[in-house]
């Protein structure tokens, strides 16, 4: 039985909701944790395949094999990576950044809008509660719900949305986590990993085909007020088509520049043949 991460995040829910449901039967053991510690346990072999950090890929391709079809990314705004500042992004200098320990794409993505977009530099220090940072007036990087809640709570004006930024930088779409499997995993049990993609993409599909059921189990996991998942859900892309392959391809080459990555790896996903 294969073991496959998801994320604790409301973003999964479009895809997950179909297990959640028993809409789809997903063949195998789901285990639900943050980014982070999905990326850790993939690496180090407690996952076979698992939705992962888009910078956790790229640092260790020889290790993992893309997916298709799958990602969880924005054309434009996301809404729930975001930049905590009462200054603009520009103008953060020598700035100490408060980052969350949850994320491994967002940090980096920050990281190439200072200094490859703005051309400055700062200090990013992890911290347990970056929202907390926030409100208390200093930089603070957020992902996910804690993300949203910024955008609920704080001025508007000091709340940087990073998927906006990069459109707006690069004309491109941003790819935030893509679905990877371990490359000794796909070697000895190619057909289990094909079986778990079919049940990935029916999920999906069944979510896409049932918004209301989505929002029920949003506002389950954390209330918003009417009429916010819809739209968030709209904000977000999760097709690892080409216009997210060439927005994933530009974010390696910004963080290879940086030294972030040793290469600029592949963005194209293994072949399978899919039961569509």
């Amino acid at each position: 039985m294969l073991r496959s991460g998801r994320i604790v995040y409301t973003n999964d829910l479009p895809i997950y909701t179909a297990f959640d449901e028993g809409a789809v039967r997903f063949p195998g053991a789901l285990v639900a944790d943050v980014p982070s510690n999905l990326n850790a346990m993939l690496r180090d072999g407690r996952l076979d395949l698992s939705p992962i950090s888009a910078f956790a890929y790229g640092a260790d391709p020889e290790i993992f094999a893309l997916l298709p079809d799958l990602c969880i990314g924005s054309r434009r705004d996301v809404w729930s990576v975001v930049c905590v500042s009462r200054l603009p992004l520009e103008q953060l200098d020598g700035a100490t950044i408060a980052v969350t320990r949850e994320s491994a794409s967002g940090l980096n993505l920050l990281r190439v809008l200072l200094e490859r977009c703005y051309g400055v530099h700062a200090t990013f220090v992890p911290s347990d509660d970056p929202f907390g940072e926030a409100a208390a007036g200093r930089p603070a990087l957020l992902i996910g719900d804690r993300a949203i809640d910024a955008q609920q709570t704080f001025t508007p004006a000091n709340v940087h949305d990073l998927g906006t930024l990069w459109h707006a930088w690069t004309g491109l779409d941003m790819v935030y986590a893509v679905w990877a499997v371990r490359r000794d995993v796909l070697a000895s049990h190619r057909e289990e990993v094909a079986g778990a993609l079919d049940a990935l993409i029916a999920a999906q599909r069944w979510g896409a085909a049932h918004p209301e059921e989505l929002v029920a189990a949003a506002q389950s996991v954390r209330a918003r007020p009417a009429g916010f998942y819809p739209s968030y859900f709209a904000t977000l892309n999760f097709s690892f088509d080409a216009a997210a392959r060439a927005g994933l391809r530009r974010y390696f080459e910004e963080l290879h520049a940086l030294g972030a990555i040793p290469a600029v790896p592949s963005v194209e996903p293994e072949a399978f043949v899919v039961h569509r």
